[in-house]
């Protein structure tokens, strides 16, 4: 009985998070404006919360510029409380493809719970194809699981916000740039680095990068009461 009654409890709450959030789209029209809702999503349960963990002062930034480039590929390496997915699906083509990878479990993984996958589906609009692959980013079997979803192009962004030990910013950044078409806009989160978070180590590797490729953009958090936490774009060459 106890099982019954959580299994409607989370189907219950699932549909006012989906009711909320359709209810702010009505009054929040543009992409503009939706920047918000996420940080403002209220709902219960294993649905009370989408708000991204990137500042949204930083967030605000690059979103602007994907939301000016409306990508018709996008690829999320970190989807964990779904709010930076909602807003790759606003900014995205209406006809776009989005891939949104999380680890189900460990350090870095974890994000969101099963449950809330349908939840998640519900963000992409009518005409965009989402998926949600719950697996190990630095498998080369995920890479191939990943490549055919893209059809026959590449992707047009491509945001790494997974693992953020050194080697594994390293290897999401191997594994996945190459499915990046030329031209194409890869962004990193936490690349200031943290002393009250040793185990981040994103720094590290976007100082390599920036010696590597040429850098398109580079914000930090510098309002007074801000949360400078970072967020790199570099683009791709060739």
């Amino acid at each position: 009985m106890k099982q019954l009654v959580r299994h409607l409890l989370k189907a219950w709450h699932a549909r006012q998070a989906a009711n909320t959030l359709r209810d702010l789209e009505s009054r929040l029209r543009t992409p503009a404006t939706r920047l918000a809702i996420p940080f403002i999503f209220r709902g219960a349960g294993f649905f009370k919360s989408i708000k991204p963990m990137q500042s949204q002062a930083e967030f605000g930034e690059l979103y602007a510029r994907i939301t000016a480039m409306q990508p018709r590929r996008i690829i999320e390496i970190g989807t964990c409380h779904g709010g930076t997915l909602y807003l790759w699906c606003q900014a995205a083509h209406p006809k776009a493809t989005i891939i949104s990878l999380d680890l189900p479990a460990g350090e870095f993984g974890g994000g969101y719970p099963a449950c809330r996958a349908d939840f998640y589906r519900s963000f992409a609009a009518l005409g965009q194809s989402l998926h949600l692959i719950r697996a190990d980013s630095h498998s080369p079997d995920t890479v191939r699981q990943i490549t055919p979803l893209l059809g026959d192009g590449k992707a047009d962004f491509l945001f790494i916000d997974g693992d953020h030990t050194y080697e594994g910013v390293k290897r999401d950044f191997e594994l996945y740039s190459p499915l990046v078409a030329k031209g194409g806009w890869i962004a990193l989160h936490d690349i200031l680095p943290r002393a009250n978070e040793p185990r981040i180590e994103v720094w590290r590797f976007w100082q390599e990068l920036k010696q590597q490729r040429p850098i398109a953009y580079e914000w930090a958090d510098a309002t007074p009461d801000g949360r400078a936490i970072g967020i790199g774009v570099v683009q791709v060459e060739d």
